[in-house]
């Protein structure tokens, strides 16, 4: 099937990386982590089985992220989100089935309540709703509460490579994108949350406190005992294959 790739330009002058394939509907769309690209293995592997299975496919890059212009201190929770609806908006038509793995199933919430006549699902990979708030500035001790504070920027210490930059504005802008705290979200869709109990970056009891709060009827979270934040192993991709054939077999 034919493949398209292009940049996406936003308002402000920043383009945006974008890669797609036309197939059926609902188009299945990924939606990348937290410094993290849609070149990752997981989006890698939902690109080749869509394109083997004929069913259309979006990936893309926030600003700051992989392909696209910006820088990853500059942006924001909100930002990211409109990043993603641009994406929509522009580049795709009729149902779609959200991917977010870690931020980005945070991000794949935020858009499906703005975007709710077309969303067909959501599939959520270790989905970090809230973990601006919850997982980085409750973490902080003091003295790294207080020099985010005066100086607008830290740099966290990753385990998947060199120190990220954490903004205020990612904090503080990040509290009025919160989720897990609030009323029931209004997401009417099927729902569909993979997450391994062996996470040591977004608790797995996170992925349960989401399926509550969810106000469709159509929740199911499968929890894998040994499976780490990435859920890239072999056995994770056939696991998240076999989940998005079985929702693609239900529409």
């Amino acid at each position: 099937m034919a493949q398209e790739s292009g940049r996406l330009m936003r308002a402000d002058g920043l383009a945006l990386a974008w890669q797609r394939q036309a197939g059926r509907q609902p188009t299945v769309v990924f939606l990348p982590g937290f410094n993290s690209h849609m070149g990752g293995e997981k989006a890698s592997l939902l690109a080749t089985h869509c394109t083997a299975i004929g069913q259309g496919f979006l990936r893309f890059d926030y600003a700051g992220h992989g392909s696209s212009d910006g820088n990853l201190a500059d942006g924001t929770i909100g930002g990211w989100t409109a990043d993603a609806l641009l994406v929509l908006d522009r580049l795709s038509e009729g149902p779609l089935l959200l991917v977010g793995s870690s931020m980005g199933g945070w991000i794949a919430l935020l858009a499906a309540l703005a975007r709710p006549s077309r969303i067909a699902g959501l599939l959520g990979i270790a989905a970090a709703p809230d973990f601006t708030e919850a997982l980085m500035w409750q973490a902080m001790s003091f003295a790294e509460r207080e020099e985010l504070m005066r100086a607008g920027r830290l740099l966290l210490p990753s385990r998947y490579g060199e120190p990220y930059p954490i903004s205020r504005a990612l904090i503080e802008e990040g509290r009025n994108h919160l989720l897990l705290d609030g009323p029931p979200i209004a997401l009417a869709a099927p729902v569909r949350l993979l997450h391994g109990q062996q996470d040591p970056d977004v608790p797995w009891e996170m992925a349960l406190r989401l399926a509550e709060l969810l106000a469709s009827a159509d929740v199911q979270v499968t929890l894998i005992k040994d499976g780490d934040h990435r859920l890239s192993r072999p056995a994770d991709l056939a696991l998240l294959r076999r989940t998005l054939d079985a929702m693609l077999e239900s529409f």
